[in-house]
């Protein structure tokens, strides 16, 4: 079965990954979210990020909110940052595209795509998003940072499932709808 492209956050019902100032203090991770999240990095060995989402995570992990993961291959598109090994990471930069069917070549497991903003906004873009698993928290922020930015063209996805949790958030995937002339 060919690797996929797998975009993934967290977002309020308003359509937020994060407040202005990048804090995530919203989503509550109870049991339930441990074992669906558990069960989603079991079907991962790669993850692509921008810099902004490498450094939070990063941070997480020096924090011990975050667990490392071993046997992940974690890279980082930057424009900012040097290409090189960096704090678990590794940097890269040029084609986006180029660099994603190379990854798809390889032999392995899903690829995901964490984070939301320009990262986002470019693999929308480039059509390299194979499927979408979204957990809708149960909060409206009213101001923060969108899990979709604009100024991408339509894409078309079929809800593949759609899973409520007792703490009232909800996770939802959707597998990307190509159509010949949209390869």
């Amino acid at each position: 079965m060919p690797r996929k492209v797998i975009l993934g956050f967290g977002i309020s019902i308003d359509g937020y990954i994060a407040r202005r100032n990048g804090a995530m203090d919203y989503l509550v991770i109870d049991k339930e979210g441990e074992a669906l999240m558990a069960d989603f990095f079991a079907k991962i060995d790669t993850t692509i990020m921008g810099r902004k989402t490498a450094a939070a995570t990063a941070e997480m992990r020096e924090s011990g909110e975050m667990p490392e993961m071993p046997g992940i291959s974690n890279y980082v598109f930057s424009r900012r940052w040097k290409p090189g090994k960096r704090d678990g990471f590794e940097v890269v930069s040029g084609s986006l595209t180029a660099f994603v069917r190379k990854l798809k070549r390889r032999k392995g497991k899903d690829i995901y795509l964490g984070g939301g903003g320009e990262l986002c906004r470019s693999f929308l873009q480039e059509d390299l998003v194979d499927e979408l698993f979204i957990g809708v928290g149960p909060v409206l922020l009213g101001d923060g940072i969108p899990g979709f930015p604009g100024k991408f063209p339509q894409r078309d996805f079929k809800l593949t499932e759609c899973k409520s949790y007792s703490n009232g958030s909800v996770a939802l995937r959707y597998e990307r709808m190509r159509t010949k002339t949209s390869r």
